[in-house]
């Protein structure tokens, strides 16, 4: 396991401008505090973001009638939400980031598979978010170039999180009020121009096609938080109930993906041939309100920035990459501002096609960790250096899923036969869970690691 940057300064407790001194061994006990309701906070105000209203315009781009896109994001936020609480309610049991928790279940050297995945996923999501940002930013100072607006936002969020843990908790309390205003503003205005919407009846040939497509986009939005759930519940006392924990986490996270998701779907349908780009759309159809959309807009990427920053560090821990956890969060800055500068262009492809490929890992991997935290209740297992149950139960669950699987870039087999509709997410989890319930216990232990 990497060893954890621990300084001898006085307690961490919760200091919110103290750099964090902790990396991804456990959390000792006299650091932990907080309540479950911190995980409500934080997941409402990391999502009420740009991205989350981006994935909304998704829907429309793809010709789905209005009752079919309201149906599909109920759909796939409930489930990933739910998945998100699960995940976090493990943080106060073990002290660790998620990705550590996993090596109960993969072992130390099979975690280092999901663990590079989600190093990857993290910068993309950050890339993603900032691409928006810096849209936004370009609206208020025209004069602003995209490479100075991008800059910009990776210096801020780099702050964040460098700093770590307690601002991070601090910060995303301070925006689920602030964005909960400005978004129901948004969402006022939007309103008074539902009628708009009444006009919109696009004629959709393979509902169910596209309806999967979207359940899949939500689902693996929401759902992609799981693998860094716990690095944010890490800190509640060992004695927390998992029930409020996940309830909190839930709650957060369903209420603002439903919520913004929503908002962009109706701003896609009301602005038209204005939505260009969700943030020049949004500006449009908020009239005189527009700056202060755009400003809600560019808010929200960093609350969703500073955790992906954060959890890429301790994805590369993860790793057993040994940097400081802050030194590692600047270099993956670096690397997602390069990203956003390669993505900006061709940003609608970008991001959808981003997002099935995220979830294609991710969710054999989730089947694992429920099967074995939940199911089998493999909590106390001694770290091996591969545990075979699960690293095995996740590559077949991966492999499986690809003849599943639709991007512009790859169409399998069975997807094809389907008419496109994507079905990997759901034949990854189901598989990997699966096996891994059934396999059967090794005759002899194998050896640990010390």
């Amino acid at each position: 396991m990497a060893s954890s940057v621990v300084d001898s300064s006085p307690r961490y407790g919760e200091a919110v401008w103290k750099v964090e001194p902790f990396g991804v061994d456990p959390v000792p006990a006299p650091e932990r505090h907080g309540k479950p309701i911190s995980q409500f906070t934080l997941w409402l105000g990391s999502n009420l973001t740009i991205a989350d209203y981006a994935l909304g315009f998704l829907p429309i781009a793809l010709g789905m009638p209005w009752s079919w896109t309201v149906a599909a994001l109920l759909v796939g936020n409930t489930l990933g939400a739910w998945v998100l609480g699960l995940f976090a309610a493990m943080g106060p049991r073990y002290g660790l980031p998620q990705l550590m928790i996993g090596r109960y279940f993969l072992g130390r050297i099979g975690g280092y598979i999901p663990g590079l995945f989600n190093y990857v996923s993290t910068i993309g999501w950050f890339s993603v978010n900032n691409i928006l940002g810096s849209y936004g930013l370009r609206i208020l100072w025209p004069g602003l170039s995209f490479w100075q607006a991008a800059i910009l936002l990776v210096f801020i969020q780099g702050i964040i999180a460098v700093l770590g843990h307690n601002l991070i908790h601090t910060y995303e309390r301070i925006m689920s009020v602030v964005l909960g205003i400005m978004f129901l503003l948004v969402s006022a205005v939007v309103w008074h121009k539902s009628p708009l919407l009444k006009a919109y009846h696009p004629v959709l040939h393979s509902p169910w096609v596209t309806f999967a497509i979207m359940v899949a986009a939500a689902f693996s939005y929401i759902g992609s938080w799981g693998p860094y759930a716990s690095d944010y519940s890490r800190y509640l006392p060992a004695s927390t109930p998992a029930r409020p924990v996940i309830g909190a986490s839930f709650g957060g996270a369903w209420i603002a993906s439903v919520w913004l998701e929503l908002v962009g779907a109706a701003v896609a349908v009301i602005a038209g041939p204005e939505a260009s780009n969700p943030i020049g759309a949004l500006h449009h159809v908020m009239g005189g309100y527009g700056n202060l959309a755009v400003v809600a807009i560019i808010l929200g990427g960093t609350a969703a920035d500073a955790l992906n920053l954060y959890s890429n560090a301790l994805s590369a821990g993860s790793l057993d990459i040994r940097l400081p956890r802050w030194a590692m969060a600047l270099m993956a800055s670096g690397i997602g501002l390069g990203l956003s500068l390669w993505g900006s262009g061709t940003f609608e492809t970008y991001y959808s096609n981003f997002l099935l490929l995220l979830g294609y890992w991710m969710t054999p991997w989730m089947g694992v960790l429920l099967a074995g935290f939940y199911l089998r209740r493999d909590r106390n297992l001694p770290i091996q250096a591969v545990r075979p149950r699960g690293l095995v139960s996740f590559l077949i669950g991966l492999a499986v899923s690809v003849p599943f699987m639709n991007t512009t870039w790859f169409e399998g087999p069975i997807a094809h036969a389907l008419g496109g509709a994507d079905l990997t997410f759901w034949v990854g989890f189901s598989v990997a869970l699966v096996i891994y319930l059934f396999w059967p216990e090794p005759a002899s232990p194998l050896p640990t690691e010390s």
